[in-house]
C-alpha cells in the first residue's frame, strides 16, 4: 500500500481536484484506492459538491451519513480555520484522536493507495497548539504539495517547502495547478521553483486537464 498526504499552499488551490483525479485514474487502471479528509471546515451536509462528497463519489460510493462519518469525522460548518470553526461549535480537535484515526485507517486498509487530504495549508491550526504541519510530521508519510500560479504563490510555495524540510517531512512532489486568470504562466512558475528547490514538479493547465492526465499519472508513478 502506498500512502500519500495531499497538502497545499493555502485554501482553494486544488487539493480535492488532485485527489479525486488520482482516485479516478487509478480506479480506471484497476487499482484499489481509499481516501479520507479527516478535518473539514465550511461543511454542509446537503452540499453534493463539498470536498467530502466529491471524495466519496470518486471512490464510487454515495455520500451517505455513514460514508461522510468515515471520510470526514471532524466536520465544522464555519468556513474558517479548524481551531476557530470548532470553537464556535463548542468543540475541539484532539490531536491524539486524529492521529489514531489516521493510523487505524492505514493499518486496516487493503487498498493499493491511500490518500489523506489536508485542510488549508501546512500552517493551519487544528487546535490551540497543533498545526497541520505537526499532523503530517507525526503521520510520517510522503507529502504531495499543490500550489497555484497566483501572484504571491512563489513565496507561499517556497515557504511551504521550507517548513516541510525543517520538520524532516518527505515531499514526494509538487503540482503547479494553474490559477484562472493568473498573469504567471505555469511554465514560468515551474522554472522559478526549479531554481530554488529540487522537489520533482509538474504543471497542470486549467484548459488541458484531460489531455494532461497521462503525463500527470506517469509523474505520480515515478514519485511514488
Amino acid at each position: 500500500m502506498k500512502p500519500l498526504f495531499i497538502t497545499a499552499t493555502g485554501t482553494d488551490i486544488g487539493k480535492t481536484w488532485i485527489a479525486t483525479h488520482l482516485i479516478a485514474q487509478w480506479r480506471r487502471e484497476g487499482r484499489t484506492v481509499d481516501a479520507c479528509k479527516p478535518v473539514v471546515s465550511g461543511f454542509r451536509s446537503d452540499d453534493e459538491a463539498s470536498d467530502t462528497a466529491l471524495l466519496i463519489k470518486a471512490l464510487g460510493c454515495a455520500p451517505t451519513v455513514q460514508q461522510i462519518d468515515t471520510v470526514s469525522p471532524w466536520r465544522f460548518s464555519a468556513p474558517l480555520s479548524p481551531d476557530v470553526a470548532a470553537a464556535r461549535e463548542g468543540k475541539k480537535i484532539d490531536e491524539s484522536e486524529l492521529l489514531a484515526f489516521c493510523k487505524t485507517r492505514l493499518v486496516c486498509t487493503e487498498a493499493d493507495y491511500f490518500l489523506f487530504e489536508g485542510v488549508g495549508g501546512v500552517m493551519v491550526p487544528l487546535n490551540h497548539r497543533y498545526l497541520v504541519l505537526d499532523w503530517m510530521q507525526e503521520l510520517s508519510i510522503p507529502v504531495l504539495v499543490v500550489c497555484g500560479t497566483y501572484v504571491g504563490s512563489i513565496n507561499h510555495t517556497l515557504l511551504t517547502l521550507l517548513a516541510l524540510k525543517q520538520r524532516g517531512i518527505v515531499v514526494a512532489g509538487l503540482v503547479v495547478n494553474e490559477t484562472p486568470s493568473s498573469p504567471m504562466r505555469v511554465e514560468e512558475m515551474l522554472a522559478t521553483l526549479a531554481r530554488h528547490s529540487d522537489v520533482p514538479a509538474i504543471g497542470l493547465h486549467q484548459l488541458d486537464h484531460g489531455e494532461e492526465a497521462p503525463s500527470f499519472m506517469s509523474f505520480m508513478e515515478k514519485i511514488l
